[in-house]
């Protein structure tokens, strides 16, 4: 798949879609009084989600020009090259394989996709097998620090797609976690290099029952290496009168294929855990990435959150495009953006355990998709990824939804819920017991119906609303949103939500002709970080180098810090 990409805006759906735009007046309430069948045939299955388009903009002329889109720019054919392991990552020269990460042992010989010969998920479960062991040993106490104290606590320390994964999933799956007085552990997360985020981190920790995992692919990222510097000055200062090798051989692993690099640190390099290049890093949670997750849930569970991923993968390999749910709310997010003006998506999970999911989407799209060319170097040509945000529940009301409500701005919402709370309480209100889960979930349907269906002029003022007041009160509806409900919060059910956004993802940037895999656009900044930090240390050339403004910014750091 390294030809040119077929150049969306030269088919025949995209002047199709062009058309059907210039006259578009959405009319949900119309659509939904005039076709009784409209909520059964864009409800759809995809594992264990059941989702609910019919509040999107979307009419049947619209639907058919967005599939046969799909089908001109070959977005089935990309994606089964993906699938086989070709290297559609072309600026880097890779295959993208995150698809691989969470097959089965015993995929048939067929469906065993091979990288330069090497089968490849007989890689992953050789690194799953000692992942699952180090697990294992650090829940049972049988890892002990250097001072013969069990393991208590785990510290992640990485960055990006090393980070955001891995602390997402840990949140999510707060009630599979190993706890307990006796044998319960506590993972926290260190990834910014600004040195609050250490400092914070490690506070209050034993250094005798922590143990780190770093968790870098070269093992050279400076944010991970600089925070593994400080937190290894301070297991050495916290433990006192020991071996220094030997502590550091105890208290550290790490997730990264330089194993050279690894041993310089002092880790061993039997405790590192390696990926590939053809993962990656905002696709890597379900890789040894996920260590941390793994001693915090246990292998089993780990094993379950790979089940969920592998399960969205079958449905969006072989669904036909029809009923192909991440295809369809991919294509939407196209129609959305290229046809209808959106610049940003909302997703709004009603479920607390779930309020680190949109950051980790803010990865996952926008690095994926934020860019202006074409994987053959020729600019995009159309507006091209989104803003990925949002916030849970009830406290997105509170805050943002005025804007998605009554702004003048289009915003498409995804709002996720599930039908079983991890945690059921209920509440004494006028002297009756109330299920809080249910409180929580009428405001879940009642936001998507109000979005959808608004409020007339008419309808305020049969409240009784004076006059003068009615505009301030309307609500024009026709704001488009997918509910997506779940069962429970399970790790499958986590590991099918990450990957219907993932293929979502992939989805739009086949339309675009992007490629999805390659963040490049991270580089300069970390290359400039390089030159400006001996000026900001006080060398007089390295600060003449500088703009201007970098300048003066300079100058005011150095006149108000404090040594």
């Amino acid at each position: 798949m390294t030809d040119a990409p077929v150049d969306p805006t030269s088919t025949a759906a995209w002047s199709d879609l062009t058309a059907l735009a210039a006259g578009f007046e959405p009319d949900l309430r119309r659509w939904f009084e005039e076709d009784a069948g409209r909520v059964e045939r864009l409800t759809f299955t995809a594992g264990d989600l059941h989702v609910d388009l019919s509040k999107s903009l979307l009419e049947e002329p619209v639907l058919v020009a967005l599939l046969a889109l799909a089908e001109q720019v070959g977005v089935a054919e990309r994606r089964d090259a993906m699938f086989r392991g070709e290297r559609i990552n072309v600026t880097e020269d890779r295959p993208v394989l995150h698809t691989a990460l969470r097959l089965p042992a015993d995929t048939a010989p067929g469906e065993r996709p091979s990288v330069d010969g090497q089968d490849v998920v007989a890689d992953v479960h050789d690194v799953l097998r000692r992942v699952y062991d180090f697990a294992d040993r650090v829940r049972s106490g049988a890892w002990t620090g250097v001072t013969g104290m069990r393991i208590r606590t785990v510290v992640n320390i990485g960055i990006g797609g090393s980070d955001l994964g891995p602390v997402m999933a840990y949140e999510a799956l707060a009630p599979y976690r190993q706890d307990g007085p006796e044998d319960g552990i506590d993972c926290r997360f260190i990834s910014n290099i600004d040195p609050t985020d250490a400092a914070t981190t490690l506070a209050g920790l034993d250094p005798a029952s922590t143990l780190f995992i770093v968790s870098s692919k070269t093992f050279g990222t400076l944010e991970t290496l600089t925070n593994a510097r400080l937190c290894k000055a301070w297991l050495l200062d916290g433990l006192g009168s020991v071996d220094p090798e030997e502590a550091v051989r105890k208290h550290f692993v790490a997730v990264s294929t330089a194993l050279d690099k690894v041993a310089d640190f002092g880790i061993d390099p039997d405790n590192a855990f390696g990926f590939w290049d053809w993962v990656g890093g905002r696709y890597s949670m379900d890789s040894a990435i996920g260590t941390s997750l793994a001693v915090a849930i246990g292998p089993e569970r780990f094993a379950e959150l790979l089940a969920g991923f592998h399960t969205m993968d079958e449905h969006f390999r072989t669904a036909e495009p029809a009923r192909n749910v991440p295809l369809l709310m991919g294509l939407l997010n196209i129609w959305y953006t290229n046809f209808l003006g959106a610049q940003t998506h909302a997703v709004l999970p009603y479920a607390q355990l779930l309020h680190r999911f949109p950051a980790y989407l803010q990865q996952l799209t926008m690095e994926s998709n934020g860019k202006g060319v074409r994987w053959d170097g020729s600019p995009v040509g159309t507006d091209s990824g989104e803003v990925f945000w949002g916030e849970p529940g009830t406290n997105g009301q509170h805050a943002f939804y005025q804007l998605i409500h009554q702004g003048t701005r289009l915003i498409p919402a995804d709002f996720i819920a599930l039908a079983n709370p991890s945690y059921p309480l209920r509440d004494e209100q006028d002297g009756q017991s109330v299920d809080v889960h249910e409180l929580f979930l009428a405001n879940f349907l009642a936001q998507t119906r109000a979005l959808a269906f608004g409020k007339t002029a008419d309808e305020v003022r049969a409240e009784g609303t004076a006059e003068a007041v009615v505009p301030a009160r309307v609500f024009t509806g026709n704001r488009p949103t997918t509910s997506i409900i779940a069962p429970e919060l399970t790790p499958s059910v986590l590991g099918q939500l990450v990957a219907l956004y993932e293929h979502l993802t992939f989805t739009q940037g086949a339309i675009w002709g992007i490629d999805s895999f390659d963040q490049w656009g991270v580089e300069l900044g970390k290359q400039l970080a390089q030159q400006v930090g001996p000026a900001i240390s006080g060398d007089a050339e390295a600060l003449a180098e500088q703009d201007p403004s970098t300048q003066a910014l300079i100058a005011y750091y150095q006149e108000h810090r404090r040594r």
